[in-house]
């Protein structure tokens, strides 16, 4: 087959605070992981069934920094990327690999900044609404000579 694909795009919630790790001569990167849920029926038993799957991803150098500057665990992220299994030895001499997700583009969805700001605007505004309301008198609508509709 001549042409290939290597390209990954997800949705998910960190699982994690973001991991940064800095190299001499300036470079970095960060890892973490995110959850992917999907939601189905099971047709024997009706019960709705969720299924997780954790994706570990890997940012490198401006990148890794805006991550952990601004993100945080249960955040949601959209990424893009390519699929690399990387391979080690420990001290004891057994290798081991991990697939990753190398992370080309991505977009912070909603970060819990976000959210406790929101949640703290939401809560403010709903308070002076309620404090310049008035109710109204029973008596005020029996002095109506029109219906009010």
């Amino acid at each position: 087959m001549y042409g290939t694909l290597n390209k990954v795009t997800l949705i998910g919630h960190l699982g994690d605070d973001v991991k940064i790790h800095y190299f001499e001569g300036g470079n970095c990167i960060a890892r973490f992981s995110i959850a992917t849920n999907e939601v189905y029926i099971n047709k024997s038993t009706n019960e709705k069934i969720t299924s997780t799957e954790w994706h570990n991803l890997v940012f490198k150098n401006k990148a890794a920094e805006l991550c952990d500057k601004y993100l945080s665990k249960g955040d949601k992220i959209f990424v893009e990327g390519k699929i690399k299994t990387r391979h080690w030895q420990t001290e004891e001499g057994i290798t081991k690999h991990t697939t990753e997700i190398q992370v080309t583009e991505f977009i912070f969805l909603q970060t819990r900044k976000d959210l406790d700001a929101k949640t703290k605007n939401l809560k403010h505004t709903a308070d002076e609404k309620l404090a310049n309301f008035e109710v109204p008198k029973i008596s005020d609508y029996d002095n109506l000579d029109e219906l009010p509709f």
